[in-house]
């Protein structure tokens, strides 16, 4: 059960088919499941979703990978390559051991030191490669912050980012300006990788699954230019970078003619298992979108008004908030929170990041009549908690928060509304 408070979450029939369907979800994106599914190694030759590669063809196979949920996709192919394997470089935020792979521990969502030399390590490894090589990489949600060769002092791109996230920016535009500041974003890996053989294996945390966003489109081509990034600092009103600071992407088609990019997992797979568990029991649901986004404060409205009588509703994607408050808490937090006055007696919400994590504390929270209640008991005003940017707190105190610890796999939020049932 990855879901740790299930018990105690569980005091109502809707409750628990919430419950069920999160941890349904939840259960289909963990990598132990995925991986015999879409990676298979028979008589030298490795099958990834249908695209088959002779290993006899190379000299060397290589494994690079970063994000979360990277460390359990790394260690899958260790595994099904044992001394077939060169060498190999991970980067994830779990505690992770192996036997061929160089491993570290880094950090999210902003950039560290322990990052920077993790990316810089890989490229001085991998700086003479040739077509004989063969590079598996595996990319994974949170990729962005993890793999990074900035061309800025770190603490200054510290400060970007967190004026970013603060300035309600989507992760599109974020990782826009990123790849602009970065050597190995918006194709630069490929192009520092480049005459090798490429096979990117992609997990998906982005809305629409659009490759060149994903970690920030490392092995990708990428579709913007400066003048995309200098108009999305001028939205937001950013003055602590140049346009000077800026740096041209990589578009020459000849570092990408030897990359394959195959997605592996994404939003789709954790919705199309809900929506296979909701035809099991007989009842009825619709996804509303698998690339949901908006302000996490008022798109909880949105879905419950989509939702109709006996209806399961669900969506994926990434809702953004415009921090101004002091407290703690995260976008799927935030989102039930603020969906408080739209709630009604055969009314639930709820709220997850599929990685575990809401930026603080829990997964995300549920949120119904019950909750409401025990708020009401506990003399708690959720519309001072969500002022104050303070929605772990508020579910820390009321219980209703999911708590899962974090997970070994990313493909953004889940949101769902079930009505009656």
């Amino acid at each position: 059960m990855l879901i740790k408070n299930y018990s105690s979450l569980n005091t109502s029939p809707q409750r628990k088919l919430a419950l069920d369907l999160i941890e349904t979800a939840l259960e289909s994106i963990q990598p132990r499941k995925v991986l015999k599914n879409k990676i298979k190694l028979e008589n030298n030759t490795i099958e990834i979703d249908n695209k088959k590669y002779n290993l006899s063809d190379f000299e060397h196979i290589y494994i690079v990978g970063f994000g979360k949920g990277s460390s359990g996709v790394c260690k899958y192919l260790e595994n099904l390559l044992g001394n077939k394997l060169t060498k190999g470089w991970d980067i994830d935020l779990v505690d992770e051991k192996f036997e061929s792979i160089e491993y570290i521990k880094g950090t999210h969502p902003l950039p560290s030191q322990t990052n920077i030399d993790y990316t810089k390590n890989v490229i001085k490894s991998l700086s003479e490669l040739g077509e004989n090589d063969l590079v598996l990489v595996v990319i994974c949600g949170g990729g962005s912050a993890m793999f990074e060769s900035p061309v800025l002092p770190l603490e200054k791109l510290d400060e970007l980012g967190r004026e970013m996230l603060r300035s309600g920016a989507d992760i599109k535009e974020l990782n826009i300006v990123r790849k602009h500041l970065s050597l190995v974003k918006g194709g630069g890996l490929a192009k520092l990788l480049d005459p090798a053989k490429i096979v990117s294996l992609i997990f998906s945390d982005v809305p629409g699954n659009d490759f060149s966003t994903i970690a920030s489109g490392p092995t990708t081509i990428d579709p913007y230019n400066k003048n995309d990034a200098i108009e999305i600092l001028k939205k937001y009103n950013i003055t602590l970078i140049n346009e000077e600071d800026l740096i041209d992407l990589p578009k020459a088609k000849e570092y990408f003619e030897r990359v394959d990019n195959i997605l592996i997992v994404s939003n789709l797979t954790a919705l199309n298992a809900m929506m296979e568990k909701i035809k099991s029991e007989r009842l009825r649901a619709k996804i509303l979108s698998y690339k949901f986004t908006g302000d996490a404060k008022v798109v909880g409205k949105k879905l419950i008004e989509e939702c109709k009588d006996n209806e399961i509703l669900l969506a994926a994607g990434e809702t953004t908030v415009d921090v101004k408050g002091k407290g703690t808490g995260g976008r799927n937090q935030t989102l039930v929170l603020a969906s408080f006055p739209f709630l009604d007696s055969k009314t639930l919400i709820c709220s997850f990041g599929t990685d575990g994590w809401d930026f603080y504390g829990y997964a995300g929270a549920i949120g119904d009549e019950e909750t409401m209640e025990k708020a009401k008991k506990a003399s708690l005003d959720f519309q001072k908690y969500l002022d104050d940017d303070n929605s772990y707190e508020f579910f820390k105190l009321i219980g209703d928060g999911i708590d899962t610890g974090k997970l070994e796999s990313n493909v953004s939020d889940i949101m769902m509304v079930i009505k009656g049932n």
